[in-house]
């Protein structure tokens, strides 16, 4: 039995979670599938799929060799690909991990469109907020917004966009407080901050008489982006977040922009994966796409800027 057939049957019910799926998708029948996978199973000396009458599940080993098996089969695509001069069509699951600000409505609609563009590619996306190891963990790609200085070495990074995280809160709580015309004004409030970022309160900024220091009170603290814009929505205090996670509160008057000059800073957004060699289609196509995108970083017209 050819070994390579059994290497896409497994990979295609991996990923399609079911062996009628994976046979229609590769022309064969049922059974020819499962004696493909019985066949991969005898040859390694171990299970790699468990299934039931309803239910095909992948084992911690089957894991690990699928990982290693969908990048070898889409190296090997890339290769026929670039040795007929055909177009090799992206499919399959494209495993992405990503910054929880990139879970928004602006970016849902950049992914629908991918979809409609390239359908027979699955997303599986993970929005944890860790520093995923792209190659022991099966990653094909990640987003990280980011310096350069900050890139694990061992990844190739193909910038995308400057991400600009603007200071904002509610007008509840900038009426409550007061509305900082200066820097110096921003001196005790009330930060919920980012767990990556310096955990004193403290932060730096490029003002008109030169480098400011702000010592802020830090109220609260997350790696969640989300629970850091919720609490900022409540009136709980001031937030760093990116242009593309706050543009529609600014723009209907939850949040407002303060000392929107001066109070930002920026980080580039990367695309990053582990080989330049043999990329896949489906990634070569994803990181395309987002580059292709400008309004992955919008610009925000705020109507009550303060300051």
């Amino acid at each position: 039995m050819d070994t390579l057939t059994s290497l896409r049957v497994f990979c295609a019910v991996v990923e399609l979670k079911s062996f009628t799926a994976a046979a229609e998708r590769l022309g064969l029948s049922p059974a020819m599938a499962s004696k493909h996978i019985m066949h991969l199973e005898n040859r390694l000396g171990t299970r790699l799929l468990n299934r039931t009458s309803r239910h095909v599940s992948v084992t911690e080993t089957g894991l690990l060799y699928f990982n290693q098996a969908r990048q070898t089969l889409d190296g090997l695509d890339e290769v026929e690909a670039a040795v007929s001069n055909v177009a090799v069509t992206p499919r399959g699951t494209l495993k992405l991990s990503a910054p929880v600000w990139v879970a928004n409505t602006l970016v849902a609609r950049m992914f629908a469109e991918y979809h409609q563009r390239y359908p027979e590619v699955c997303l599986d996306i993970d929005f944890s907020g860790r520093i995923v190891n792209l190659v022991d963990e099966g990653f094909d790609l990640a987003l990280r917004a980011t310096t350069p200085e900050r890139l694990d070495p061992g990844l190739i990074a193909r910038p995308l966009t400057k991400i600009v995280f603007h200071a904002v809160g509610s007008p509840a709580y900038l009426a409550r407080t007061g509305r900082p015309a200066k820097l110096t004004d921003l001196n005790g409030h009330s930060l919920l901050q980012y767990s990556g970022v310096s955990s004193n309160g403290s932060l730096a900024f490029d003002a008109p008489e030169g480098r400011e220091t702000v010592k802020f009170r830090t109220v609260m603290q997350s790696e969640n982006e989300t629970m850091l814009h919720l609490a900022a929505l409540e009136g709980m205090g001031l937030v760093f977040l990116p242009a593309l996670m706050i543009q529609p509160d600014i723009a209907e008057g939850r949040l407002e922009m303060v000392l929107p000059e001066t109070l930002h800073f920026s980080a580039t957004l990367y695309a990053a994966y582990p080989s330049r060699k043999y990329l896949s289609a489906k990634v070569r196509t994803f990181i395309d796409f987002l580059s292709s995108r400008p309004h992955l970083c919008p610009e925000i017209e705020n109507p009550t800027v303060t300051g």
